[in-house]
């Protein structure tokens, strides 16, 4: 096993979340950054990554980083990095790039010199002068900020949002790797109730389902660098293995999640049972205002919609205030809302106990948290 530097990339707003992920799994050696936690790990961290983290957007080998403040800089360095140790002969290598704040601006351009220096590293190594780029599939990307460059492998292929349980989609979805941290930043826990008044197409209550059976979130998928032989099939399975031995299906779960639109909620059903959580969510056609959550000590979570995204802004204060209503008649109940509006609070009724700032794609949202009472400990059992 060789020791290897991994990038997780991340909304901005999540990267604690994300850096707790990657240290639950065992990874300590943790730097976080904007929009990323690096960590060290090994091939075995590339599988586990991919299979367990919740909260990133993608998994990246880190192949290295310099200063390029000219072409010849970008090609040198590029030229210099172990490219054949991890792209064989036959593979697909597209370069992917962005720039910001550097004097190579051109992003065509970083991207052509990119290209052409990782063909000439792979000549030396494999003898010859034509790549036919028909096997497995390595995406590189090269980033500029502040005139340096860090050149990166994509392991993922599409986005960890992607667990492939959702078939289909309803009007402005939640991703699921942000309905995965919402849950993770209430700290709700499996024993108590969980309700989204607002699920739409399930996501938070499936997401939550799967955080109280420990279900790793990429079982059901495949990612890019299960074709490449330098993470041996092995080692996929052994990591599949033990995500398997760690499940817990036997823990009662008492989620339920409602929304207005009956549409939004045969996806949520469809989504349910192709995630093998049909019978353990209650999902039902239902508005807020007749909302009547079940339980002691329970967690609403919850994205309610808003204007920009929808389109109606006095209907979304309604719903807002009967939200408000709702929760208000739960004094024993916490409470986690995703939100851009600068009103939530007016509409709640009161002020949250804290905020947190995220970005829901590109809109830029608070977290509202109405923090309730902890459930009372059971007592304990006396010693004999």
């Amino acid at each position: 096993m060789q020791e290897i530097e991994l990038i997780a990339t991340c909304p901005m707003g999540l990267e604690a979340v994300v850096a707790r992920e990657v240290r639950e799994l065992g990874y300590d050696r943790v730097t976080v950054e904007n929009g990323r936690v690096l960590f060290i790990g090994d091939e075995m961290a590339i599988c586990r990554a991919n299979l367990w983290l919740r909260t990133a957007e993608r998994v990246l080998v880190k192949m290295g980083q310099f200063e390029a403040l000219t072409f010849d800089e970008l090609f040198e360095g590029t030229k210099a990095l172990p490219w054949p140790d991890w792209i064989p002969e036959d593979a697909e290598f597209p370069v992917e790039g962005r720039s910001h704040k550097s004097q190579l601006s051109s992003v065509p351009a970083c991207q052509g010199i990119v290209k052409k220096a990782i063909v000439e590293s792979m000549k030396l190594r494999y003898g010859t002068e034509w790549f036919r780029e028909t096997g497995a599939r390595y995406v590189i990307e090269v980033a500029m900020l502040n005139d340096i460059a860090t050149l990166t492998l994509d392991t993922t292929g599409v986005g960890l949002h992607k667990r492939g349980y959702r078939k289909l989609a309803t009007e402005a979805p939640l991703r699921e790797t942000m309905a995965a941290a919402m849950v993770l930043l209430s700290r709700w826990r499996a024993e108590r109730p969980l309700y989204d008044p607002f699920c739409g197409s399930g996501t938070i209550p499936i997401e939550a389902a799967m955080i109280g059976w420990n279900l790793a979130p990429g079982l059901r998928r495949t990612f890019a660098a299960e074709a490449w032989p330098v993470v041996p099939e092995r080692l996929w399975s052994e990591a599949r293995d033990e995500a398997f031995d760690l499940v817990r299906d036997d823990v009662p779960l008492e989620i339920t999640g409602s929304d207005i639109d009956s549409e939004a909620i045969d996806v949520a059903l469809a989504a349910a049972k192709a995630a093998g959580l049909a019978k353990e969510l209650r999902l039902q056609v239902l508005p807020v205002a007749k909302a009547r959550p079940r339980g002691d000590y329970g967690v609403v979570i919850t994205n309610p919609p808003y204007g920009e995204r929808l389109g109606d802004h006095e209907e979304a204060e309604r719903v807002l205030r009967q939200l408000g209503s709702i929760t208000a008649q739960l004094p024993n109940w916490s409470t986690f809302i995703l939100s851009p509006s600068r009103q939530l609070e007016h509409y709640m009724g009161r002020k949250a106990d804290k905020k947190r700032k995220l970005f829901n794609g590109r809109i830029e949202c608070n977290l509202f948290q109405y923090l309730g009472p902890l459930p009372p400990r059971p007592p304990r059992e006396p010693q004999s």
